[in-house]
């Protein structure tokens, strides 16, 4: 019989196949005498070349689809599996003590770790994380204990997991990984639209998806209706086949408009853009007709590394996009860091409240190492296509002011050396915080454009955390106090000959789509999956229309007003 599971439809599509259950296994080791010591070297020797093998193909793995600085991570891991000076003293305490191979690993493993990390020498601390993680995978194959790796798998699978990290999501393969279902999130975590970006099914926030599915299980991931299928029936198979051939037909009748601009019907043009995590994004931006990269989230190349990219990886990375995009506009913000996203190498302080802590720009402008290094990046690769640069997290003014002081002093020193730098880079930043929205007016006379992160702006101006499912019903787009807040952005860019884009979530939402016509919103950048269904929208929009509701709205009192209005008047589901 069937279980049904309900959660939240973070990307589109239906995926039916086994389940794959993506969790840390509990490694418990025991102290136990040997009687063949022969014997247990011979199984300590198989554990290690198991772990060789299975790290040789996720860096491969990595290297094809990340690149090779995310694959020299597992380089560093096959060198600890071949250093004597690791693995000798583990076949000595099999020798002399006549203990198991796991508990003579983890001995020795933990004397080196703690030895490495007290040294206050950063390179020593990473090496203490590689002995970590290559340990747990020795000890894993001596317990006869799976780590399951995304990257190693070659069948068709959904993936379960309580959460996915950027990281984790990012070495999901496409060809295998058919979607994935987790216990906790939202619409906005991280893993949500990571998931939009690949165009993998999803299906988030369902609580017990790991409670109540085991492995191989067939299940059924509905990312347009929030439902998980447990077990389905043969006759639920065939309806979900169905619906699945149904939606791909949709998808093919949208195809139709990849190439056409993006016009109300009353004639008003509007920039429809993408948003991405890397390079390899670019690809679903073209095919979806993207008019243009929103956002371009430079922090994947920051994250599942351990240290900084340099200067020239990032370069290589920001020139690939903007020769992909072949002229069209490219917004890359700067590193957001901070809040769910971490960079353990940095060791930053644990806070009490990250969300509202040292993160984004207030990282960058106290680490200016790091924020000269991007910037540098930046102006060496804007000369190969069209680059605008956004500042994220800008609270003040004086922050708006300082961030650009550093990036004209960094282009005036390439360009002192001979380094070719485009004189046409718009800077802009991410209106995500409302003292930001309240004095648009004031940056609008600074900046050259707004982008609105309504994820942030709107669990900010809530005070409602967009991870926490107790106050969920408090993230509400459609609030009068959010679209007053848009509104004020939108005309203060305006009054200034400015533009005003928005990269929220909320820039692709059916029900808000109208509601932004009307504001006035001139780009909207949203997940490469999202752009056809919404050109096919606003070619059924008037602008004009849009527009005369804008009173109306903003007078409203509840969000269900809002909803009830916009479904009513243009007729959206």
């Amino acid at each position: 019989m069937s279980n049904l599971l309900k959660g939240i439809g973070a990307s589109a599509g239906i995926a039916i196949a086994k389940a794959y259950r993506l969790e840390e296994p509990e490694l418990k080791i025991e102290k136990t005498d040997v009687a063949d010591k022969v014997a247990e070297k011979a199984r300590f020797e198989q554990a290690i070349e198991k772990s060789k093998s299975e790290l040789e193909k996720i860096k491969e793995h990595a290297n094809r689809e990340l690149g090779k600085d995310k694959a020299e991570i597992f380089a560093a891991h096959l060198l600890v599996l071949s250093d004597p000076e690791l693995l000798n003293p583990v076949v000595d305490r099999i020798n002399t003590e006549a203990v198991n191979a796991e508990f003579a690993m983890k001995e020795t493993a933990d004397m080196f770790v703690s030895m490495f990390e007290s040294m206050d020498n950063e390179y020593m601390k990473e090496r203490a994380a590689d002995i970590r993680d290559v340990t747990k995978r020795v000890i894993a194959h001596l317990l006869g204990v799976q780590i399951p790796n995304p990257s190693l798998i070659s069948e068709e699978v959904v993936i379960i997991a309580e959460d996915l990290t950027p990281s984790d999501t990012a070495q999901l393969n496409r060809q295998f990984v058919l979607g994935f279902t987790t216990d906790i999130g939202g619409r906005t975590s991280h893993s949500a639209i990571m998931a939009r970006s690949m165009e993998i099914p999803a299906v988030v926030g369902t609580k017990h998806a790991t409670e109540k599915i085991e492995n191989d299980v067939m299940v059924i991931v509905d990312g347009l209706d929030g439902d998980v299928i447990i077990n389905p029936t043969s006759e639920e198979i065939a309806h979900y086949e169905d619906k699945k051939a149904k939606y791909e037909s949709q998808k093919a009748e949208w195809a139709k408009l990849v190439n056409e601009p993006t016009v109300s019907k009353d004639g008003h043009h509007v920039e429809l853009a993408a948003n991405i995590g890397t390079p390899n994004d670019v690809k679903g931006v073209l095919e979806n007709g993207g008019e243009a990269v929103g956002l371009y989230r430079t922090e994947f190349l920051y994250m599942g590394r351990d240290q900084l990219p340099t200067e020239d990886e990032q370069f290589d990375a920001y020139k690939t996009v903007l020769e992909r995009m072949e002229g069209k506009p490219v917004v890359v913000r700067t590193l957001d860091i901070g809040g769910d996203k971490e960079l353990p190498y940095l060791n930053l302080p644990k806070e009490m409240n990250p969300f509202l802590g040292f993160r984004a720009i207030r990282l960058c402008l106290e680490e200016q190492d790091i924020f000269r290094t991007q910037l540098r990046a930046l102006l060496r690769a804007s000369s190969f296509g069209n680059l605008k640069i956004m500042f994220p997290m800008i609270a003040t003014v004086t922050e708006f002011r300082e961030a650009k002081a550093i990036l004209l002093e960094e282009k005036e020193k390439l360009v002192a050396n001979g380094t070719k730098v485009s004189d046409s880079i718009e800077i802009g930043i991410m209106v995500e915080i409302p003292s930001t929205a309240v004095m648009a007016d004031t940056f609008a006379k600074e900046v050259d454009f707004f982008s609105i992160g309504t994820n942030d702006l709107i669990q900010y101006t809530m005070a409602a955390d967009r991870m926490n499912e107790r106050v969920s019903y408090l993230y509400q787009p459609y609030n009068p106090a959010i679209l007053r807040l848009i509104s004020m952005v939108i005309d203060a860019a305006h009054k200034e000959g400015k533009w005003a884009g928005m990269c929220g979530e909320m820039a692709g939402d059916p029900i808000a789509i109208p509601l932004l016509l009307g504001l006035g919103l001139d780009e909207f950048s949203m997940s490469a999956t999202s752009i056809l269904p919404a050109r096919t929208q606003i070619k059924g929009l008037s602008k004009e229309q849009a527009q005369g509701i804008k009173e109306t709205v903003l007078s409203m009192t509840t969000t269900e007003e809002v909803v009830a209005f916009v479904k009513e008047t243009f007729n959206v589901q």
